[in-house]
């Protein structure tokens, strides 16, 4: 059927936007800018946890299948990512 690894990546996506769906309607429950704020900031934290999931499970589905110097790369483009996340 489908690859543990596709499976997982898919499964990590759907609760990241149903996290996200939910937030939306906390939004309008409170119907308040400074609870909506705090809701906001707290999705801030799940986006780069959820890439760092599905990336590494992405990787560890492709290992045997790329060169270690390759998966390097990707590693030093998601650190990247989250240093530049950081920054701002």
């Amino acid at each position: 059927m489908f690859e543990k690894a596709i499976l997982g990546m898919a499964l990590l996506r759907i609760l990241s936007g149903s996290t996200e769906l939910f937030a939306a309607f906390l939004f309008l429950k409170f119907n308040d800018i400074e609870k909506a704020l705090m809701v906001n900031s707290s999705l801030a934290l799940i986006g780069p946890i959820v890439l760092i999931l599905t990336t590494t499970i992405g990787l560890i589905g492709i290992a045997d299948k790329v060169s270690y110097i390759k998966l390097m790369w990707v590693f030093g483009g998601v650190a990247c990512i989250l240093y530049g996340l950081r920054s701002s």
